[in-house]
C-alpha cells in the first residue's frame, strides 16, 4: 500500500483519510510506511475503545512528527487500511507530552445520512466529550501528559491542514 501519490486534499473542503483503527477497537494499528502495510502497534491496556474510526491524512506532517491525525464518524466501523474521502468539520485541540497533536473530526461523503453535517456544532456535546475523555484516559494510563484545550469548529481545519501539507512538502 504505497500512499505517496495520494493527495491529502483531493479538493477544497475534502480530505483523503486512511483508517488505522476501526471504531470500537482496543487494538492500535499504525501504518508502517517502510513495508506499506498496517501493523499492530499495541493493545490498549484499559477498557476504553476508539470512539470513531481513527487514522491519518496521508502526505501531511503534523507538529508531532507524524501525519495529521483524523477521526471519521461512521455508522459502522470500517477496517484498517480503508480509504475514506471525508469532509472535516472540526479539530480536537490537544497537546500530548508537550507537543501539539490536533485531530480532525470528519464526516464521510459516501454517507448520504450525514451530508447535511457541516459544523462541529451539529455533533452532540456529550459525544464530543466522550472523544476527549477517551484520549485523556488512554494516554494517561500510558503515563503521558495530555492537555485537551477543546474543540474548534470547521474554520480551524483549513489552516491546520495547509500547514501540515506544507510541512510534508518542505521535509
Amino acid at each position: 500500500m504505497d500512499l505517496s501519490s495520494l493527495q491529502p486534499s483531493p479538493s477544497k473542503g475534502l480530505v483523503n483519510l486512511v483508517v488505522e483503527i476501526p471504531a470500537g477497537s482496543r487494538n492500535k494499528y499504525e501504518y508502517f510506511a517502510d513495508a506499506g502495510i498496517m501493523a499492530l502497534d499495541r493493545v490498549l491496556h484499559s477498557s476504553v475503545r476508539y470512539p470513531f474510526d481513527y487514522g491519518f491524512i496521508p502526505n501531511t506532517l503534523a507538529e508531532d512528527g507524524a501525519p495529521l491525525d483524523a477521526m471519521v464518524i461512521m455508522q459502522e466501523p470500517t477496517f484498517a487500511g480503508c480509504l475514506i474521502k471525508a469532509r472535516p468539520i472540526g479539530v480536537l485541540d490537544m497537546h500530548d507530552s508537550g507537543a501539539y497533536d490536533g485531530k480532525l473530526l470528519c464526516i464521510p461523503i459516501a454517507d448520504p445520512r450525514q451530508l447535511e453535517i457541516t459544523s462541529i456544532k451539529q455533533i452532540s456535546p456529550s459525544q464530543l466529550e466522550d472523544v476527549a475523555e477517551f484520549f485523556r484516559t488512554y494516554k494517561s494510563l500510558e503515563g503521558r501528559v495530555v492537555e485537551i484545550e477543546g474543540w474548534k469548529d470547521f474554520e480551524a481545519v483549513q489552516p491546520l491542514l495547509e500547514s501540515c501539507i506544507k510541512a510534508k512538502e518542505d521535509n
